[in-house]
């Protein structure tokens, strides 16, 4: 696809889940080309090698719910367009279907949140941000009015902002279209300008709602403390130095803008990949680690909020076992329409699906939960 096909009113169309599979396939393998972009450099470091194992699991038992799939149902079903399943550091299993390669720059979607959560931790570990406690408008005075007074860094890393917002892509009246618009417009400073405009809708830490719009807050916080961009502050502590294969883009709200940092990433599968084995590793990146200590602990735990248990980290998905249970600490970075990095740190195993679903959420036929955890009992 060329610059002169591939248009912002195809991801808007996307969004709402109006384009049809080829014209879908072709705008979410060219999302580097919609909008203006900054570069996530990787560096010189060379490339880290993921070694293919010998062992094969195409025979692979895909159990969902009460019904029975194999590998094949999952990856046609769910319309994947790649799949890679890395076990202790070797690949056990890597494909690309409709056309894709390992060279293909694909979407991100809301993977792209966990990336910049993480670069939080960075600045943390910099000494750019003194800890999640801090006040948010100590480094986004613009926020000060607004309903974000009074809201630390951790309430807007685990989205407790209790700042109204609503996410439905697919109603173009939501908080979250009226963002994709002002992303199509192209207007600098126009998306933080909108969230310091919203209101409070309940008292910070006492309520949790899914915002991409917080996102986009998270990539102005790090840009504030650090003075660097987003793509080069990424490039810096973690893309360069983890051997990826190829220099990402991320999507700029404008150009010479900040990062769209809740969805804006388009990177290839195998350096996906390497960025979930980054953080299987807890964040060390070259042999130091850059992030604290304890970074991705805190960021994929489940939490209690208000006496119920919440799945959700620091823009991370814990993902419990079959049962229910949390045990194997295992957590995804997922995105709309079927883009997943789930990390298991406890079987050390990384799954990275792309895909190009007919809608943006529920549109899959086999949950991907049941995928991976299926993956983790077939391989003990």
């Amino acid at each position: 696809m060329t610059q002169d096909t591939a248009k912002p009113s195809d991801i808007t169309l996307a969004y709402a889940g109006k384009l049809f599979p080829s014209d879908q396939l072709s705008t979410f393998a060219s999302t580097d080309q919609i909008f203006p972009t900054r570069t996530i450099s990787k560096g010189s470091v060379p490339t880290a090698a993921i070694p293919r194992a010998v062992q094969s699991i195409d025979d692979l038992p895909v159990v969902a719910g009460n019904e029975s799939y194999d590998l094949f149902d999952y990856i046609s079903r769910n319309r994947l367009t790649g799949l890679t399943i890395v076990k202790d550091g070797e690949t056990l299993f890597e494909r690309y279907e409709t056309g894709l390669g390992p060279e293909t720059r694909w979407m991100s979607m809301s993977m792209a949140k966990s990336v910049s959560t993480t670069l939080v931790g960075c600045a943390i570990r910099d000494g750019y941000i003194s800890g999640v406690d801090d006040q948010l408008i100590d480094y986004l005075p613009i926020l000060a009015d607004g309903g974000y007074d009074g809201v630390s860094i951790r309430h807007l890393l685990q989205m407790t902002s209790g700042v109204r917002w609503d996410d439905t892509h697919t109603d173009a009246e939501s908080e979250r279209r009226h963002m994709l618009a002002l992303q199509v417009a192209q207007a600098p400073g126009a998306i933080l300008e909108f969230m310091a405009g919203l209101p409070r809708i309940a008292e910070p830490g006492t309520r949790w709602n899914y915002s991409t719009g917080e996102t986009h807050v998270v990539g102005a916080l790090v840009h504030a403390a650090t003075g660097k961009w987003l793509a080069d502050y990424c490039s810096e502590r973690i893309w360069s130095r983890i051997g990826c294969e190829q220099d990402a883009e991320w999507w700029l709200e404008a150009p010479g803008g900040l990062e769209v940092a809740g969805s804006g990433i388009c990177a290839t599968m195998r350096d996906y990949t390497r960025f979930g084995l980054f953080a299987l590793s807890g964040g060390i990146a070259d042999g130091e680690r850059v992030v604290p200590n304890d970074w991705f602990e805190r960021a994929t735990q489940v939490r209690d909020l208000d006496g119920e248990q919440l799945a959700y980290g620091y823009m991370w998905w814990p993902v419990p076992d079959r049962e229910g249970d949390f045990s194997d600490a295992a957590f995804s970075a997922r995105g709309i329409f079927g883009q997943y990095i789930y990390v298991n740190p406890a079987r050390r195993l990384i799954i990275t699906t792309l895909s190009a679903r007919a809608k943006p959420k529920f549109a899959e036929a086999i949950l991907d939960n049941d995928f991976f955890n299926s993956v983790v009992e077939y391989l003990g």
